[in-house]
């Protein structure tokens, strides 16, 4: 019998999650049966995406279930085992976080060999996050060399491991973050052409005028509101949006107020695309290639924001939505 903690979701958040739309539990797992192993998580995921199972609705992922555990990406090790498939010492990708161990019969897990780089960044730069960034604008986004990329939440998870590989791709890159200390790391060390603090710019529209002289090409949306306004204002002809996130609205108790200057896909003949980065698993095997030859080359880089115990993961959930995370927001356990 192995004692694990998960964190369950109490209630249904209304505008900003509280504490109180969470509870920490207790329950005893038996012993792993005939087909079965015990995992025990050691880094668990913290995403914004997962507001949205929150709330009871139909999306392309199910809601979660009140009184239930949260789902969400976890790198683990297998401790027990009775399936073939898997050995003690295993380190495992799953969606099974939010919990310290689970009893699986192996379904929607990965094996991977972490080599040099540390466990957690296979839950970011090297996992779904990197894939994210990698496909939406190497995919959707379709840059070109000398063209100009500008990104929201730029020092984000995502938002950061765009701007590099847009640099890498020979773009013009300018970045969008909370801070005047993310915005200074965004130029310093990840090397976009641009950045700048949104909350202390006077005039957001001035603001990416004057950064991007020639136009935007590409937008990578993270944030929504303004900066989706601000973007369509200075897009060129035939320009794409690659609408990855809209951070803004997730908590919004009424809906919210659409771009006034929509009209622009129109006279401007934009492509505006939404993606799922569950549609391309298959570029996985490439992207991990690509990325483990920039991160060797010393051109990629990231930040982690890493909480400590599995009773602080809603505190790092609700985290997001302030800006209190620098990078990924990971919990280790």
């Amino acid at each position: 019998m192995t004692i694990s903690r998960e964190i369950r979701l109490k209630s249904r958040p209304e505008g900003m999650p509280t504490a109180d739309n969470f509870e920490l539990a207790t329950t005893e797992l038996p012993a792993p049966a005939q087909g079965e192993l015990l995992v025990k998580n050691h880094y668990m995921s913290v995403d914004p995406y997962m507001r949205g199972r929150m709330i009871d609705r139909q999306s392309y992922l199910p809601p979660f279930q009140m009184n239930e555990p949260l789902e969400g990406g976890s790198v683990g090790e297998v401790v027990e085992s009775n399936n073939e498939n898997f050995k003690p010492g295993d380190m495992l990708l799953g969606m099974l976080g939010w919990r310290e161990y689970f009893v699986s019969n192996g379904k929607g897990l990965m094996r991977f060999e972490p080599g040099d780089a540390p466990l957690q960044a296979f839950l970011g730069t090297l996992g779904m996050t990197g894939l994210t960034a990698y496909s939406g604008l190497l995919e959707v986004g379709k840059p070109k060399e000398g063209q100009t990329v500008f990104v929201s939440a730029a020092s984000g998870a995502v938002g950061s491991i765009v701007s590099q590989i847009a640099k890498i791709k020979g773009c013009f890159v300018v970045g969008s973050a909370g801070s005047d200390e993310k915005a200074a790391w965004l130029k310093d060390v990840a090397g976009v052409d641009e950045a700048f603090n949104y909350k202390a710019v006077d005039n957001l529209f001035k603001t990416v005028n004057q950064l991007c002289p020639n136009g935007i090409d590409i937008y990578f949306e993270n944030v929504g509101g303004k900066h989706l306004e601000a973007a369509l204002e200075y897009m060129n002809p035939q320009g794409r949006l690659v609408m990855c996130g809209m951070i803004s609205q997730y908590n919004a108790t009424k809906p919210p107020q659409g771009p006034s200057n929509l009209d622009y896909v129109v006279a401007k003949q934009l492509t505006m695309q939404g993606f799922l980065v569950g549609n391309y698993f298959h570029k996985m095997q490439q992207f991990q290639a690509d990325m483990g030859k920039w991160i060797a080359e010393g051109r990629i880089t990231w930040k982690e924001t890493v909480r400590e115990g599995i009773e602080n993961a809603p505190e790092a959930f609700i985290g997001l939505f302030k800006g209190q995370n620098f990078g990924k927001m990971i919990v280790k356990l």
